[in-house]
């Protein structure tokens, strides 16, 4: 008897097995091991705790809840060291798990009340194994659904956000938690049985719904802020377009000046006014080069794009020396190269800032080596004040990442690139490489 009551408590606790490959489900790019060692190390801790655990409930006569609840904190810092995610997002996985999971629980419990009415409250191997297959099928569930989660996990790093999804889940993991026990320790089986999973299916359905909720706005912020990267580029690219018009009038007059320019020039050779004649001419060639739109590169929308963040720069007191050569035609999404090239362009001038105009440099090179990839190095200069977090350089004017770095790793992963950032007291580097495949 003592053995089959060891290994009915010991299914009891195996039902962690699915909800730590829940919890690692939306991290599919967030983890520091591969899935193999982080499995073995999952394995390492969950599968002793299980053994002890149910040992020392069997022994001392102690409830699940007693040795599970206070455990539940350790798993989630072993969780989190497992991870290279911040806390915000780590933290809503766990409990949103843990808040889907505790469903099965009561479920199965109002289930065993009916089946055994007079020892509802035991825990027989039927309802184990119930709790297990139950646990089981949200897990399937999650596979379903997974790449959704894994998308939003990677973009959104809006920390508010996170929390607050925290707190929602955290609220119906306490209701199943405390709410839910208080109800099931009603002498009425019948109430239990009736009420009970009606208002455990109604509370999972709104879960889920505020889930696909959550899914759906992060879509929507994510997809805005794509748009409007695209409406900065179609503005550049007017700007661009505008400046290029008014060179082409000033041009157009002076071409149609030409002729008197001509003829003074003419009389101050005969007059043998040479150093009027040079005089005349440096000016003439300043009025021609004024206002000259730079070209980088042949790409219309890149051309735009740097040229609108050299005047920014520029108009900065930023003293620049960027040299680029972009692959003609581009291999990559031009809305992907914007949203790299303009947030680097962005950090390093917003780098610079932070300094006395004379102090203000920035150095960009962007070039194609080897075959197919392409380098992007940039130097700015900086006051030297940063702040880092568990996942690298956190932002100097919010909580969370910056979002420039974050959106600039997300293109760099999406181009099975490399993203290398560092700092000096007085400088900002950083290095990356995508895969152009072109």
């Amino acid at each position: 008897m003592s053995l089959w009551e060891w290994m009915r408590n010991l299914f009891l606790y195996l039902i962690l097995l699915p909800s730590a490959v829940s919890c690692y489900l939306p991290m599919k790019h967030q983890m520091k091991r591969t899935p193999a060692v982080t499995a073995v190390l999952c394995l390492a801790v969950l599968l002793p705790f299980s053994l002890i655990a149910a040992y020392v409930q069997m022994r001392f006569h102690l409830s699940c809840n007693s040795l599970l609840l206070p455990a539940i904190p350790v798993f989630f810092l072993l969780y989190f060291r497992t991870l290279k995610i911040d806390l915000p997002r780590a933290l809503a996985v766990f409990v949103g798990v843990c808040a889907v999971e505790s469903f099965p629980v009561h479920l199965s419990n109002a289930f065993h009340a009916y089946l055994y009415p007079q020892d509802w409250s035991g825990e027989s191997m039927e309802l184990v194994l119930m709790q297990m297959a139950l646990s089981s099928l949200m897990l399937v569930l999650a596979c379903l659904v997974r790449r959704h989660y894994v998308w939003v996990i990677d973009h959104l790093d809006f920390p508010k956000i996170w929390y607050s999804s925290m707190a929602i889940s955290g609220t119906f993991l306490a209701f199943n938690v405390f709410a839910a026990l208080g109800f099931l320790a009603e002498d009425s089986t019948e109430r239990i049985f009736r009420l009970f999973p009606l208002l455990e299916i109604c509370a999972l359905a709104l879960l889920v719904c505020v889930y696909v909720l959550f899914y759906q706005s992060a879509r929507r912020i994510l997809e805005r802020a794509r748009m409007e990267r695209r409406d900065q580029l179609l503005e550049m690219q007017s700007r661009q377009y505008r400046a290029l018009q008014e060179h082409m009038k000033q041009t157009a007059c002076l071409r149609h000046d030409f002729r008197h320019s001509l003829r003074l020039l003419s009389s101050m050779a005969e007059c043998g006014d040479l150093e009027g004649i040079g005089a005349y001419l440096a000016q003439y060639e300043n009025v021609l080069s004024e206002g000259t739109p730079i070209d980088f590169c042949t790409n219309v929308t890149m051309n735009a794009l740097f040229r609108y963040y050299h005047e920014t720069a520029i108009s900065a007191g930023i003293k620049t020396a960027w040299r680029i050569e972009l692959p003609d035609p581009l291999a990559v999404s031009e809305l992907d190269l914007a949203s790299l090239f303009g947030n680097i362009i962005e950090n390093g001038i917003q780098g610079c800032q932070t300094l006395p105009e004379e102090k203000r440099y920035f150095n960009l090179t962007i070039e194609k080596r080897c075959g197919n990839s392409l380098y992007v190095v940039a130097t700015n200069s900086f006051d030297g004040h940063i702040r880092k977090g568990k996942t690298g350089y956190r932002s100097t004017k919010h909580s969370g990442a910056g979002l420039g770095l974050v959106a600039i790793a997300a293109v760099v992963e999406k181009y099975d690139g490399l993203l290398q950032v560092s700092n000096s007291s007085s400088e900002f580097f950083m290095d990356v490489m995508i895969q152009t495949g072109g």
